[in-house]
């Protein structure tokens, strides 16, 4: 069986400017790339995530929920960066040794995860 991967995971962008300063403000993630307003690309360590305008992204696509693992005891300082930037806080899990995944909502009710370790492990 041939080696699978996720290469990049995307939102659909009805503000590309708005979207990408929330991103960049709430999880400090930098830019790799923009394509005017057609798509914007961030830098992470092991995979990309992006947004996508409506003509570029893939006909009929709907969200997926991208989870954004962080190290250390950030949770609370990402949670404040998050919602100073306007995103919205759903949920939060405690899942014990295996760590802590809070659920948010972006500007554009697209929704996200953000896990962080249990440092038990």
């Amino acid at each position: 069986m041939a080696e699978v991967d996720i290469q990049t995971v995307y939102f659909v962008a009805k503000d590309m400017a708005r979207l990408e300063d929330f991103y960049g403000s709430a999880l400090g993630i930098p830019v790799q790339f923009r394509d005017e307003n057609k798509w914007t690309q961030f830098r992470l360590q092991r995979s990309a995530f992006a947004l996508s305008s409506a003509e570029e992204a893939a006909q009929g696509a709907v969200g997926a929920v991208p989870v954004f693992q962080i190290a250390g005891e950030a949770q609370d300082e990402v949670r404040q960066k998050i919602l100073s930037a306007g995103g919205q806080l759903l949920a939060q899990r405690d899942m014990g040794t295996h760590g802590v995944v809070a659920t948010y909502k972006d500007p554009e009710e697209n929704v996200f995860q953000v896990f962080r370790k249990s440092s038990a492990r």
